[in-house]
């Protein structure tokens, strides 16, 4: 793995006492939220790895509660975060799982509420970096460190120069795409990690898109 700075080492600013168990795991968690669009009801977190063998003594459960509640890595109220999901009104489960993983820092959030439910599997890679590599069964690499798009549409000719049109039309540069489906000629999936934060006008007009179901951001 090559490190671009000495924080990709190091660490962020962060409350500990681990930057992959406690500070990647706080930005998986906030990715999640981010994805799912507010806050949810409830969350049932699969752990697996050496996430699995010491979240309580490297404080991952509080930090993924505390990314689900919108708290940054610096947060002081991660410290908290059981005590201010209760407050919220949010309930949670943790399950240590013994199945094999590609990578052992990894959980999968599932989350919802009384509209819907979503499911995303995340690594924490070091360094308080992660990577997103599943959203509802849909398999992707999204790092979680740069503004991105993720467009659910039906798999059909024509969507990804739609979409590539419209940012284009907003002078919005693509850093990274990737693009997958569960089975050809019905729903797949877009992300696309862009270079600023998308604003409302350019979410608006994705979602008139013909064949587009949804569209979600992740601001910087």
């Amino acid at each position: 793995m090559k490190f671009k700075s000495v924080f990709d080492i190091i660490g962020p600013v962060m409350i500990g006492p681990s930057s992959s168990h406690t500070a990647g795991a706080a930005r998986i968690g906030r990715v999640a939220r981010d994805l799912f669009g507010r806050q949810p009801d409830w969350a049932k977190v699969h752990l697996y790895g050496s996430f699995a063998e010491t979240y309580k003594g490297h404080s991952t459960d509080v930090a993924i509660i505390g990314g689900l509640l919108d708290y940054d890595t610096f947060d002081e109220r991660i410290k908290t975060s059981f005590e201010e999901a209760q407050k919220a009104g949010m309930t949670y489960e943790f399950i240590p799982e013994t199945g094999h993983v590609d990578h052992p820092n990894t959980a999968r959030i599932v989350i919802g509420d009384e509209k819907s439910e979503m499911s995303m599997m995340g690594i924490s890679i070091g360094g308080g970096k992660i990577e997103i590599t599943e959203l509802n069964g849909f398999p992707l690499r999204l790092s979680g460190n740069h503004p991105a798009i993720l467009v659910v549409h039906e798999d059909r000719s024509g969507c990804i120069a739609n979409v590539a049109n419209c940012l284009y039309k907003y002078d919005i540069n693509i850093g990274h795409m990737e693009v997958s489906r569960k089975e050809k000629g019905h729903m797949a999936l877009m992300v696309i990690e862009v270079d600023q934060n998308v604003d409302k006008e350019v979410m608006d007009e994705l979602k008139k898109l013909p064949n587009i179901t949804q569209v979600t951001r992740i601001a910087d």
